[in-house]
């Protein structure tokens, strides 16, 4: 059986993440793309029927699956028109601006029997499944202290609805979804978190710079990003009673498809020698730790298997609701100037 997939919008997500992870698997079937950029599409997915009638793509009997890469504040309407027409579907992140509305979702997905997930891809970069393969053999020992940072240095204000202060736009709704995610699956909930946001930029009017602190009893984890480190620091860092490891660096899956090459092709995923992390003893030993292989793919075929199979989606939109509610605990936070108690329900 193959599963018909339309492609809501063919941006950067659209058109270098999600169409070439459909297309690598061969339940899936990419049939139509709603964008505007048709010629792009005709490149890369000749076969593809490209539309800007949305409309037209939801009420088409032969499309299975609604992929949503659009941005980030048609999300929710997207997303509901899509279940109640039947279809299965899968968010880009953010899931939502509100999380509120995550928890609609998911229960109108339960109520008409669909597959609903959130693209955490992330959940399969090289680097972090290294370091939950470390934390999970114990080979850190108990870990007090976690640092996930993701720095960039782009001082200029890019055009695009990113910038614009509408919904789920900022840093903090950017890539603090990754990171809260790739927390959330090392260590559980935080009991506090205490969130520092901030516009750094001349002329930002979104937060470009964020960096939240979760509090596990004495265990500290911190998550940081920001667009004006031009020397980043470790993308990974942790520190536990058996040793540290410390991991520089972004997974090379993104720029591997933005340069064009496919998943299926040969050295995908595989991190050079020179970008392994190292793990140091107590006693100042240090060895380098070959990274996993990065697998996006899993995703997809993850999908295939829920919508054909009946199994669990890749991601429980849940834990992508969770996430939400700690984005907006921290903002409070950082707007209150103070430590927040957490909880499951923001």
């Amino acid at each position: 059986m193959t599963v018909n997939v339309a492609l809501f919008g063919y941006g950067l997500a659209g058109a270098n993440f999600h169409a070439p992870l459909i297309a690598c698997d061969p339940r899936l079937r990419l049939a139509r793309v709603v964008t505007s950029r048709k010629d792009e599409v005709a490149r890369d997915h000749p076969h593809a029927i490209v539309s800007t009638d949305a409309n037209s793509v939801l009420s088409a009997e032969d499309i299975d699956l609604i992929v949503i890469a659009t941005p980030n504040k048609t999300h929710a309407s997207l997303a509901r028109e899509a279940l109640l027409a039947g279809k299965h579907v899968v968010v880009d992140k953010p899931f939502v601006p509100d999380a509120n509305e995550g928890d609609t979702l998911i229960a109108l997905a339960k109520e008409r029997g669909r597959m609903l997930t959130v693209f955490h891809n992330r959940r399969w970069d090289a680097d972090f499944l290294t370091v939950a393969r470390l934390v999970r053999e114990g080979r850190l020992g108990e870990v007090h202290h976690a640092e996930l940072r993701w720095d960039r240095f782009r001082p200029g204000i890019r055009e695009g609805w990113k910038e614009l202060p509408e919904e789920g736009t900022g840093l903090l709704a950017d890539l603090g979804p990754h990171l809260i995610d790739q927390e959330l699956r090392l260590f559980g909930l935080p009991k506090m978190i205490t969130g520092d946001v901030a516009c750094q930029r001349a002329g930002a009017l979104v937060d470009d710079y964020f960096e939240v602190t979760l509090h596990y009893g004495a265990r500290r984890v911190i998550l940081s990003a920001s667009t004006l480190i031009a020397e980043p620091r470790p993308r990974f860092a942790l520190h536990g009673g058996d040793g540290s490891f410390v991991k520089y660096g972004i997974d090379p899956q993104e720029d591997w498809m933005r340069a064009g090459k496919k998943p299926s092709d040969q050295g995908y995923g595989i991190e050079p020698v020179a970008a392994y992390g190292m793990l140091t003893a107590p006693d100042g030993a240090s060895q380098s730790i070959p990274s996993e292989r990065g697998d996006w793919p899993v995703f997809y075929g993850q999908v295939a298997a829920a919508i054909l199979g009946g199994a669990p989606p890749p991601v429980d939109p849940a834990d992508a609701v969770t996430g939400l509610n700690i984005i907006e605990c921290a903002r409070r936070s950082a707007r209150e100037g103070r430590s927040l108690r957490f909880t499951s329900n923001g």
